[in-house]
């Protein structure tokens, strides 16, 4: 009886310590802790929109009151759309201007246009004052097509979020992957975006308000944002490791010990 006894204690114990494995503290931390007790105030805002790049895909559509008149400034309708849209779509779309290596787009009757380095707003600006010479009240429409950004780490919904306006932040784009988990480190989130055929990176804190200053807080295409983990994760990550061996061994000398227990309890009656 001794041994059986031995046996289910074991047995306890190690359930125990498998159920308190599953349990982890949970933080959730507020952003701008900086102004937190503040009842109200002013943040600085930034003038920002994202320009155009060499491999940009740009949709350009001119229209006027005539629209025979700009039918010559207008690419034909295509399948499919983009180049990321060749299974995905069967739908005719106006085909897509790709900036080339020098930051140039051929756009029919004008030629080559220099595109990088302008906002879209600029680029509408350009076309519209050179169409406007042989069309009256011409109206250029520019967008990206490519304005895509990854979110990944420590948020609820790691994904490449496809932006259809004009400019995005951080919090928006966090917001988009259901924000930060509760092990996400609010001052540690980097954004990694290649600058003049350079990656760079800046690593924000999201505790700061100053973080609305930053060059990297407006999003540009192709930027990714990591959320690194907290303390919290990594300490959970590390335990989990070592007690996934613990467990393992305790599992072993349990089973080990009932086995004996058994053995002696047949061999005694």
């Amino acid at each position: 009886m001794r041994f059986k006894s031995l046996a289910l204690w074991l047995a306890a114990a190690f359930a125990a310590i498998t159920s308190l494995s599953s349990c982890s503290p949970k933080h959730n931390l507020p952003y701008f802790t900086d102004i937190i007790t503040e009842s109200e105030g002013v943040l600085p805002e930034k003038d920002f929109m994202p320009v155009i790049k060499p491999d940009d895909e740009l949709v350009i559509t001119v229209t006027a009151s005539n629209p025979e008149a700009t039918a010559l400034y207008s690419i034909p309708f295509t399948n499919p759309a983009s180049r990321d849209e060749l299974v995905k779509t069967i739908s005719p779309r106006t085909l897509t201007y790709i900036v080339d290596t020098k930051g140039d787009i051929d756009f029919p009757i004008l030629g080559k246009i220099h595109a990088a380095g302008l906002t879209t707003e600029q680029l509408q600006l350009e076309l519209t004052k050179l169409i406007s010479k042989d069309v009256t009240d011409p109206i250029v429409r520019v967008s990206l097509a490519n304005f895509r950004i990854t979110v990944a780490g420590e948020v609820k919904n790691p994904s490449t979020i496809n932006v259809s306006r004009n400019r995005i932040s951080l919090l928006d784009a966090l917001a988009e992957a259901g924000d930060l988990t509760e092990y996400g480190d609010r001052t540690n989130v980097t954004v990694i975006r290649e600058i003049d055929g350079q990656r760079k990176y800046a690593h924000l804190n999201l505790n700061s308000s100053e973080v609305l200053n930053s060059p990297y807080y407006y999003l540009q295409q192709n930027d990714y944002v990591y959320v690194a983990p907290n303390k919290i994760r990594e300490g959970n990550s590390k335990y989990s490791t070592n007690n996934a061996y613990k467990l393992q061994v305790i599992s072993t000398v349990v089973s080990a010990c009932s086995v004996v227990a058994s053995l002696v309890i047949a061999l005694t009656r």
